[in-house]
């Protein structure tokens, strides 16, 4: 299979540069993933394709405010840290720019002084290993220091950081938004479990290998970057029950159909667990337990449309791509949604 299978043209005026002002006005694609049928509505009315005893899951994972601006404390040079992954209490792997001089035992300050991290070592691949220094509490620091590692194809500042956190965030950890989540509103939700929906919570720390490109021609040939997820007793059994009385379980966005399709066995039942997945979803995946999908337009040959074009079919997505593109959707982390129904 080809990465070139998965490419679309896409006028650079289509991508979202910021949030709407009211999420649940965002456009939805709805797609028959049998027929490849198309319908245009807007978001809050997915209520209308949910039914009473379905399961929403959504992933409530956390954005941290991961980039860091500071300078060197030799030189006063201006350096970069965006923070990957927490090794224990103060300790973090970090992504460096400029990364050459960032050498074990340089300093960094921040702010006016208020954090200050050692390079510790350099690891494969070139990140570092940092220790934070400080007075306090580390996370009220980054809140106060940090700015949102937005990604590289959104240029405009955001003004407000909760546009780029789901209302339903709680576990601090990820380097990116679920940015299929971002649509909901209290309200919606609200209506939603009205309906009689159950809606189920799972996490997983969304990495910025999210963002790295597909390079070998074959995407077999492609290495996937892991991530950690958690799944809790209560929520698997919300799942569990929805499928055993005949219900059906919708995945909110691609991160949330990753966590699900890497805690559930063989005989479609969800595991309460807590690891990580390198879970690689292409066309020919047969899946085990999701059987509907919210999720955003997202990028050409990425690994993110392998993964929907897994569960609807790679011609019916690469279609419903073109129309998005021909009705001037928006596309990628700000941008509109589509359901697979």
């Amino acid at each position: 299979m080809k990465k070139q299978d998965f490419y679309y043209d896409l006028p650079e005026e289509l991508i979202a540069q910021e949030p709407l002002k009211d999420r649940a006005s965002s456009r939805l694609m709805v797609m028959d993933k049998h027929t490849g049928k198309i319908k245009h509505t807007v978001f809050r009315s997915v209520l209308e394709y949910l039914n009473p005893g379905d399961c929403l899951v959504m992933n409530d994972t956390r954005v941290l405010p991961a980039r860091l601006i500071g300078q060197r404390k030799e030189t006063g040079a201006k350096v970069e840290l965006l923070l990957l992954v927490r090794k224990n209490l103060d300790e973090w792997e970090v992504l460096v720019r400029p990364g050459k001089k960032a050498r074990p035992g340089d300093r960094i300050i921040f702010g006016e002084g208020e954090l200050e991290a050692e390079i510790l070592q350099v690891v494969e691949g070139g990140n570092r290993i940092v220790k934070f220094y400080y007075e306090g509490v580390f996370e009220a620091i980054l809140e106060k220091l940090g700015e949102m590692p937005l990604p590289p194809y959104i240029t405009h500042q955001l003004e407000d950081k909760e546009r780029y956190q789901t209302v339903y965030a709680k576990h601090e950890g990820s380097a990116a938004a679920p940015t299929a989540g971002l649509h909901f509103t209290p309200e919606l939700l609200k209506e939603i479990e009205d309906k009689g929906i159950t809606i189920a919570y799972v996490t997983l720390h969304v990495g910025l290998g999210t963002f790295r490109p597909v390079k070998e021609e074959n995407i077999l040939e492609h290495e996937m970057h892991s991530e950690y997820y958690i799944v809790t007793p209560e929520e698997a059994e919300k799942i569990n029950r929805t499928k055993k009385n005949g219900g059906r379980v919708c995945a909110v966005g691609t991160t949330s159909i990753r966590t699900l399709e890497s805690a559930t066995d063989e005989n479609g039942i969800v595991q309460a667990q807590s690891q990580w997945t390198n879970i690689f979803i292409y066309p020919g995946y047969q899946f085990k337990v999701v059987d509907l999908l919210i999720t955003n337009f997202h990028l050409p040959e990425s690994t993110l449309i392998m993964l929907v074009s897994a569960f609807a079919g790679q011609e019916n997505v690469m279609n419903a791509y073109a129309e998005a593109v021909r009705e001037k959707y928006r596309f990628f982390s700000f941008g509109d949604a589509m359901f697979i129904v």
